[in-house]
């Protein structure tokens, strides 16, 4: 299997992006912690950072925004009603928003803040600068309600309804250290627990993508055929990185938002070959979660 040049390429992209951060510390240093002075602005300038390279490799038709969802409850195409017996409804903020805005309007526009609707919403990315405790479940359950607003959006393509938007929550850095459990699978059991209650959540709302730039990755599998009992289930699975597999988080962020972007729901376009993964890298299976269909 070859691909090792992109494979050392996105290496080489990643080590430059941690580096652009470190950067940062340095010019803006806190006095006896981690990090820059200002918090906030420490944060916002890790959503740029990942906003401005991902806008590096995706097509001039997709915008890196910043906002919120709207799904009003009106009338889509010729004569859709499907949303009639619902009500407007609209995501939290939400840190970046992978927008086809060749394709599709904005209600609302401040810069890079806007207020969209959810047919052009390809991906939604929510951005720590260090990843900690308390942020799997509160960032995973924005993601799955931010998710459920695309919800059965019709397709043009012969298709009952579009592939939902790639869902990742991505840190530079994780400050997620545990003694008595491995860290992947508590980080997995965490984000379980968003799924667990209520009625079982579909395929294309749970998140595709956890990761530190720097430490880990864990990945949502493609959908798998029904299991012997009629269940369907999510597998994850989780991978440490080594400082040659810096590649990995990056790569499966674009690939992810080029797999919804270029998916036979949205557009008759193949897909271009623009990633590449080591044929035999470490995976650690971290466990399923039940779904009831895939759209």
């Amino acid at each position: 299997m070859d691909g090792e040049r992109l494979r050392n390429y996105w290496s080489k992209e990643v080590e430059a992006l941690l580096l652009t951060y470190k950067q940062f510390e340095t010019l803006i240093p806190a006095n006896g912690q981690e990090g820059a002075a200002h918090k906030g602005e420490d944060g916002r300038f890790v959503e740029d950072l990942l906003s401005e390279y991902l806008k590096k490799f995706l097509p001039n038709g997709i915008e890196i925004l910043t906002g919120f969802i709207l799904r009003p409850a009106v009338k889509t195409g010729g004569s859709g009603k499907k949303r009639k017996p619902d009500q407007d409804e609209h995501s939290s903020q939400l840190d970046i928003i992978i927008y086809d805005s060749m394709n599709f309007p904005v209600f609302q526009r401040f810069g890079d803040s806007v207020v969209v609707p959810p047919e052009g919403v390809v991906g939604i990315i929510s951005v720590k600068k260090h990843l900690n405790d308390g942020d799997i479940v509160r960032e995973c359950e924005a993601l799955y309600q931010a998710a459920k607003l695309c919800r059965s959006l019709e397709s043009t393509r012969g298709k009952s309804s579009v592939r939902g938007p790639f869902l990742s929550l991505v840190s530079m850095k994780s400050n997620i250290k545990k003694v008595n459990s491995e860290t992947l699978e508590w980080i997995f059991e965490r984000m379980q627990t968003v799924y667990s209650s209520g009625e079982r959540p579909k395929y294309d709302h749970l998140i595709n993508y956890i990761g530190s730039l720097h430490d880990f990755s864990i990945h949502k599998k493609k959908p798998k055929p029904k299991s012997k009992s009629g269940d369907l289930y999510a597998e994850y699975i989780g991978y440490s990185h080594t400082q040659e597999e810096l590649h990995l988080g990056l790569q499966y962020i674009l690939s992810g938002i080029l797999s919804v972007y270029y998916d036979e729901t949205r557009r008759n376009i193949t897909r271009p070959g623009f990633t590449s993964f080591p044929d035999k890298r470490i995976e650690k299976f971290l466990g399923n979660v039940k779904y009831g269909g895939e759209r």
